[in-house]
């Protein structure tokens, strides 16, 4: 049985439709979710010493219910929390006593049983790195996403696992979050726009359309 992170729900079905941006919507729709999105910000690098594939690890370990109840600058604030403790910053269910407190109802404050420090310093700014390899794929190729279950912490879709495509596209090399989130290196590799059929993800009934994704080299096999 293939476990899904809770936020791979690509190709899942029962969302319901995607809600359109209204014309004026505001940015923050609540003055609380700009702060969150302020907080997440800093805990992703000055604070935790994370970086940016650390959070969506993070936000792919959160509590299923809470992801899905908190809305999106809930499950930031969730995440922020979540790196915090990872990092040894805040001690697990500290921020619900100081909860507590706040409400009336003090109580002991659980403190981190270990020093906080950073686990990774940035190689570089942003994601795009030189990789002095050529790709192994080319525009025009077909390809096949790896299927089976990962190791460790994977960007690769559920839904494309094992799925042929076609490389449209060979975008600049990035730094591979696979091993970025746990830090154990930045290990760059190319990447390939590939266009998968519809009914090849999602059998002959699907609708007709092409879907173009974004996959890192080690995600893929050549076909044929």
């Amino acid at each position: 049985m293939i476990r899904r992170a809770v936020d791979d729900l690509g190709g899942t079905r029962g969302w319901g439709p995607v809600r359109p941006p209204a014309p004026d919507e505001p940015v923050f729709a609540e003055p609380w979710e700009g702060r969150a999105f302020a907080i997440t910000l800093l805990t992703i690098g000055r604070i935790s010493g994370r970086n940016v594939d650390a959070f969506r690890h993070a936000l792919g370990r959160l509590d299923p219910e809470a992801y899905h109840r908190d809305g999106y600058y809930g499950r930031w604030l969730n995440a922020a929390e979540l790196m915090l403790v990872d990092s040894a910053i805040l001690a697990p269910a500290a921020v619900d006593a100081r909860v507590r407190t706040l409400r009336g109802a003090p109580g002991p404050e659980p403190v981190a049983l270990e020093p906080a420090r950073p686990d990774h310093t940035p190689g570089g700014p942003g994601s795009l790195r030189a990789v002095a390899e050529a790709p192994a794929f080319t525009p025009g190729r077909r390809v096949r996403a790896r299927g089976g279950e990962p190791a460790g912490p994977t960007r690769l879709p559920t839904y494309v696992r094992g799925r042929s495509g076609i490389v449209e596209l060979v975008p600049p090399a990035a730094v591979f979050p696979d091993t970025n989130t746990v830090f154990v290196g930045e290990n760059p590799q190319h990447v390939y726009s590939v266009r998968f059929d519809s009914r090849e993800l999602w059998g002959a009934d699907a609708e007709p359309f092409d879907l173009t994704i974004e996959l890192y080299e080690s995600y893929l096999e050549p076909t044929g």
